[in-house]
């Protein structure tokens, strides 16, 4: 009766430790934005570890619009699957995702019809802590894999003209991306334009300006590079998320 009492208890107990295992590892998510930048794909839905997080973006596009979307923390797989289907457009394993922390998760490469064979995934951690009042912080990520790499990045007032070297951020690579660059607010309100140019130049692929800002509020922009849909070449224009007014 004894040992039968015993083997009951331990039962119980491991029961017990499952449980509370299960519960701790449910309980850690970690937050992301997904953003697909695969020139020749099309709308994908997402899965992370088998679950369906995205639905139905196309390329260029972010999703959510606004905030994170919760998914399993761990060393993942993600899947793009073509939209309303079952079929594999990529999968990719050994996503690193840490509960508690916010990601932009991005997609580039290309689709060759391998299964992702050159699919990328792209997951930095986001900063979202509000800078202090006048202060505009940058990052860029470089999402294209048809850019001359590396790239050298301006970011000046849009009224100054001419460009000085050291760049802003130098020598971004291709899957690489920028720590975020302080910028005080421009006065102005003409905002800032963006250099694009192969490093150690100051010959532009291509520049645009960004009105962002205010002297009584901290602000960050995410900036991401990619290549030109249906076209293996730099896209002359970013994909800018505003992460914080």
């Amino acid at each position: 009766m004894l040992r039968l009492l015993k083997a009951v208890l331990l039962t119980v107990g491991i029961a017990a430790l499952s449980m509370i295992t299960v519960s701790c590892n449910n309980s850690g998510q970690a937050q992301v934005r997904f953003v697909h930048a695969i020139e020749d794909a099309s709308a994908l839905d997402i899965e992370v570890n088998g679950t369906k997080d995205f639905t139905k973006v196309a390329f260029g596009n972010l999703q959510p619009l606004t905030g994170y979307t919760a998914v399993q923390t761990g060393i993942d797989t993600v899947v793009g699957l073509l939209t309303g289907t079952s079929t594999v457009a990529f999968s990719t394993t050994n996503v690193k995702l840490v509960a508690g922390t916010e990601y932009t998760v991005v997609a580039t490469g290309f689709d060759t019809g391998f299964e992702g064979s050159n699919v990328v995934i792209l997951n930095p951690s986001d900063d979202n802590t509000e800078p202090a009042n006048g202060t505009i912080k940058f990052r860029v990520i470089n999402a294209s894999p048809s850019a001359p790499e590396p790239l050298d990045i301006y970011i000046q007032p849009a009224q100054v003209e001419g460009l000085t070297p050291p760049a802003t951020i130098s020598g971004l690579a291709y899957q690489e991306t920028s720590t975020y660059v302080p910028e005080a607010y421009n006065t102005s309100g003409a905002g800032y334009t963006v250099y694009v140019c192969p490093a150690g130049t100051t010959d532009q692929l291509f520049r645009q300006t960004f009105v962002v800002g205010g002297p009584n509020e901290g602000s960050i922009r995410t900036l991401i590079l990619t290549d030109q849909q249906g076209v293996q070449e730099l896209n002359p224009q970013f994909i800018e998320l505003d992460d914080l007014n």
